[in-house]
């Protein structure tokens, strides 16, 4: 039988302020793609193309980059849950009633997706696996390695699709990074992230298999070992 405890931070006021800090690093980011996406329309880039880049460059200056600092900064996954919850409610309010244009797509709600499957693997991972570095993998994985399909499938089409160009570009990132993170579990995890990347049904898109699905793999060994 799996016993779970609950892992609490050791101090909350610490964490809490890391959280604040980190919350408006992601804030500037998102505004700071703004004048990205216009120097790309300006160029001639389409507006979804430009779109698609920059919240491409969400996912890797906001999304990793609060992944890598995660293991070294928390000592328990409760704010970096709570603060991707908050960031999800607020994008959602956004879309509804003044939508950030420059990243968020009027078909899709995916940037959603992502901050939630962001939150809620390294939550879940992290009390499985009781390894903080093991437990940011999968949101790893969905901030630089699809990020990178994205942008070699839009640097080579011009348009958001599925191609094998991108999962190679995804599978050069991902498979040493899962490799030196996780070992041979976590170079696995890569490889079928790299696979399902390229599935999507209906809401459930690529963000959300890519994490979940790399979670289960990663997890399953420590799993095995307290059964």
């Amino acid at each position: 039988m799996v016993v779970v405890s609950f892992i609490e931070p050791l101090d909350y006021g610490t964490e809490a302020l890391y959280t604040v800090f980190l919350s408006i690093y992601v804030l500037l980011v998102i505004f700071a793609t703004l004048p990205v996406y216009k120097i790309l329309i300006s160029r001639g880039i389409s507006e979804n193309s430009a779109r698609y880049y920059a919240r491409k460059l969400i996912h890797m200056f906001a999304g990793g980059m609060v992944a890598i600092l995660v293991p070294h900064l928390y000592t328990s996954p409760l704010f970096p849950l709570l603060a991707s919850i908050a960031l999800a409610v607020l994008l959602t309010i956004a879309r509804r009633y003044r939508p950030l244009y420059w990243f968020q797509a009027p078909d899709n709600a995916y940037e959603v997706n992502f901050v939630l499957a962001w939150g809620l693997t390294i939550f879940i991972l992290w009390h499985i696996y009781p390894d903080p570095f093991v437990a940011v993998l999968p949101a790893i994985f969905i901030s630089y390695g699809d990020a990178v399909t994205g942008i070699v499938r839009n640097a080579i089409f011009g348009y958001r699709t599925k191609h094998w160009y991108g999962n190679l570009a995804m599978a050069i990132v991902c498979i040493p990074v899962g490799y030196m993170y996780a070992g041979l579990y976590g170079l696995l995890a890569a490889i079928v992230a790299v696979i399902v990347e390229r599935i999507e049904v209906g809401p459930i898109d690529d963000n959300i298999l890519i994490a979940f699905t790399s979670m289960v793999i990663l997890a399953y060994p420590y799993i095995g070992y307290i059964l």
